[in-house]
């Protein structure tokens, strides 16, 4: 029961006055079954109420300081541990506490290649100064830590860091400006990269201009991917598609940048001002494509635009089309006389494989070429 305190009240002008409950007799408890209806009413709301200091167990607040240190300092804390208590290589036992690696990874649970890569972590961040040495430590010893975000440029979990392939990753990694236990970790998995490359476009991408990359400087890699190729039939017909589009777009390039054409017939010879700036026109759209685009179409628009201007450019110049008809001319000649040359009639005759159209067609050739010899002969003549 809670009595008001008047203003002019005092605690000693008040006596305490005692109330029983009916039944019960003056100077008894009640019983502990009997509600105490002067007692504060706790309403459970469910939120978490934060436990005095003093009634938090000391296994739970030690747990709580090993977790705060290494949320600040990462593995440096465990580190600190080995680098405390395991000696180093070649120190003898005598006179020190410190034990062999051996030795602390049996009391640990763990191998021995776990403690040292904790060690050699250590041993790497002393040289730079971030760290005490391991001589200047004691078991025991506490010191202040690096924080925790330079852990992991010096400890790496896996023992392949350590060979000539993984020095190479990590070289590379930290080229990239990633961390190398990333890089590592994807080189251990192949599995998981290939499953990483079929599934996400991103990742592909990334893998494609890795590969690409890497084929500059490696021929076997580049005889690999062609044979690879070659031995798809898509892939040799996509390969086929983008380099017939490769060359047209360098046709055209080497008018708009060159300013030089090549006729039907081989010729090289000098662009007009009006053909050069339609190759640029076209180049320009080319360029502006961005890499998801496909340039197929637009390579063949422009290089069937700017064939035909070749073509009108030959025929517009008297000189140059009298030039071009010779020089035609004259291939198709050595072509087929080359082709005449190679003719075995040796084998042709000994064989008796000789039929009466083959005859045939010599005689209609041989009939060919003399009314072709008159008519240049008239030709000529006459000029």
């Amino acid at each position: 029961m809670t009595t008001s305190l008047a203003p002019s009240e005092t605690p000693a002008d008040i006596e305490t006055e005692t109330e029983t409950e009916p039944g019960t007799e003056p100077g008894t408890e009640p019983d502990a079954d009997t509600p105490d209806l002067d007692a504060p009413v706790v309403l459970d709301t469910g939120e978490w109420v934060e436990p005095a200091a003093e009634a938090v167990a000391e296994v739970v607040v030690r747990d709580a300081h090993d977790f705060g240190v290494y949320a600040r300092t990462g593995g440096w804390a465990f580190a600190l541990k080995v680098a405390r208590s395991v000696r180093p290589g070649g120190q003898a036992a005598e006179g020190t506490e410190k034990v062999s690696a051996k030795a602390f990874a049996e009391l640990a649970g763990c191998s021995p290649e776990r403690v040292m890569r904790y060690y050699k972590a250590w041993d790497m961040a002393a040289d730079d100064g971030l760290v005490p040495q391991f001589e200047a430590l004691a078991p025991g010893q506490e010191v202040e830590l690096p924080e925790a975000d330079a852990w992991l440029s010096y400890y790496s979990s896996r023992s392949s860091a350590t060979s000539v392939r993984g020095h190479a990753i990590s070289a590379a990694a930290e080229a990239e400006g990633i961390k190398p236990t990333k890089a590592l970790e994807v080189a251990e998995n192949p599995t998981a990269l290939r499953a990483a490359i079929l599934a996400d476009p991103g990742t592909a991408e990334a893998a494609r201009g890795a590969l690409l990359d890497r084929m500059k400087e490696d021929p076997a890699l580049q005889t690999e991917m062609a044979r690879a190729i070659a031995r798809t039939g898509d892939l040799k017909k996509a390969v086929a598609q983008e380099a017939k589009a490769a060359d047209r777009i360098e046709y055209v390039r080497q008018i708009a940048e060159g300013g030089q054409i090549r006729t039907p017939a081989g010729q090289t010879v000098d662009a007009p001002a009006e053909l050069r700036a339609e190759a640029e026109r076209h180049l320009s759209l080319i360029d502006e494509l961005d890499e998801s685009e496909e340039a197929g179409e637009w390579a063949g628009e422009a290089y069937d635009t700017v064939k035909s201007l070749v073509v009108q450019a030959v025929e517009a110049d008297p000189a140059l089309r009298v030039q071009e008809r010779r020089t035609k001319f004259y291939n198709s000649l050595q072509k087929a006389t080359k082709v005449f040359e190679e003719l075995t009639l040796d084998e042709v005759l000994e064989e008796d494989v000789v039929e009466e159209d083959m005859l045939q067609r010599l005689e209609a050739l041989q009939e060919a070429i003399g009314a072709c010899i008159s008519a240049i002969r008239k030709a000529t003549t006459t000029s």
